[in-house]
């Protein structure tokens, strides 16, 4: 196992997945150790700054990589475990986008409304205890908000030579923007093309369910990434698993398609590893699944579906990837005195 620093300047980050050559290459096994700058490339700095005066909007959500992984071929999968996930800096961003977000028209969804108002809302981030402080604008409303760092943007090269967008979450990963993707969670993901190129960005210090109104706490990170190559394994689509539940996502419009992707997913997964036929985890699932949204606002909305493993008895997926990770990780842990 080898430790790889991932620190990109302003100038290295990509806005694509796809297309572009590899800033490092590692082994299956080895840890990263990647910095990532929030979705506006750090150029909100305050309540004042309109990201759309400040913000070249070709260039939203950057991200760091890609990261070859030797031996990574079509068919096969990544396991990222994210070791760590911690704001580099002690402020975050949220905004209001006219013609952006679930409750407003959009350009796919047209209507007369006026656009929303754009509005920033700066935070302060307490990284002792752990928290971000809300400050509304029109009152003297105030609350504490409990940090729950997790990556907007997580995803490999497409197939078929496809270049897409950063912003748009598909079956090799992309702005799913799920907070699900949180320290202590392993990230599935298909191999496409050769070396997968994993990249990541779009720190989130904390974000509901569904990214509403379009953005997360935006915020740089520092963050740590397992990763494992497992051969001629690669899912359909994103898949999770944590301590608790292992979850399947899909990520297209309608929603309701995202949904039945996500379902259909879960319920396969569900029956390999049960060894059930597809009516019997079928049944299962509608008794015992949870249903969150990840996003309602991106170019393609993103649902998880989700599973408590104690339903699974003794079966491990992937021959006990996220334990073998979760082990390493915790070993990192202790080297460097990460509580």
């Amino acid at each position: 196992m080898s430790i790889h620093e991932l620190r990109p300047a302003a100038s290295d980050y990509a806005y694509v997945f796809g297309g572009t050559e590899p800033v490092v290459q590692i082994r299956s096994g080895d840890i990263v150790e990647v910095s990532t700058e929030d979705c506006f490339g750090g150029r909100v700095r305050s309540a004042q700054d309109r990201p759309s005066e400040v913000c070249d909007f070709e260039k939203l959500n950057p991200v760091s990589g890609p990261i070859a992984v030797e031996g990574a071929q079509p068919g096969d999968m990544l396991a990222v475990h994210f070791i760590d996930i911690r704001p580099s800096r002690p402020s975050a961003v949220s905004v209001t986008f006219p013609y952006f977000g679930a409750l407003t028209s959009s350009h796919e969804t047209a209507t007369l409304q006026d656009p929303l108002e754009e509005r920033v809302w700066f935070y302060d981030l307490d990284l002792e205890r752990w928290t971000a402080h809300f400050r509304a604008h029109g009152s003297d409303y105030e609350l504490e908000l409990p940090l729950d760092p997790m990556h907007g943007v997580v995803g490999v090269a497409p197939a078929g030579g496809e270049v897409r967008l950063v912003v748009t979450p598909s079956s090799h990963g992309g702005n799913m923007d799920s907070p699900e993707v949180r320290r202590g969670t392993t990230l599935y993901l298909p191999v496409n093309v050769p070396g997968a190129m994993l990249a990541l960005g779009d720190g989130h210090a904390r974000q509901g369910e569904g990214e509403v109104i379009g953005t997360g706490l935006e915020c740089a990170m520092d963050s740590v990434i397992a990763v494992e190559l497992i051969t001629a394994a690669a899912p359909a689509w994103p898949r999770y698993e944590d301590d608790e539940f292992i979850m399947s996502t899909g990520s297209v419009r309608p929603l309701e398609d995202a949904f039945r992707l996500s379902q259909k997913d879960l319920v396969e997964w569900t029956a390999s590893l049960t060894g059930m036929d597809l009516l019997d985890s079928y049944q299962l699932v509608s008794q015992l699944g949870l249903a969150p949204a990840a996003n309602v606002c991106d170019p393609n909305y993103t649902m998880i579906a989700k599973l408590p493993k104690w339903a699974l008895r003794d079966a491990e997926a992937y021959g006990g990837a996220h334990r073998r990770l979760r082990a390493a990780a915790h070993e990192y842990r202790t080297d460097h005195g990460i509580r």
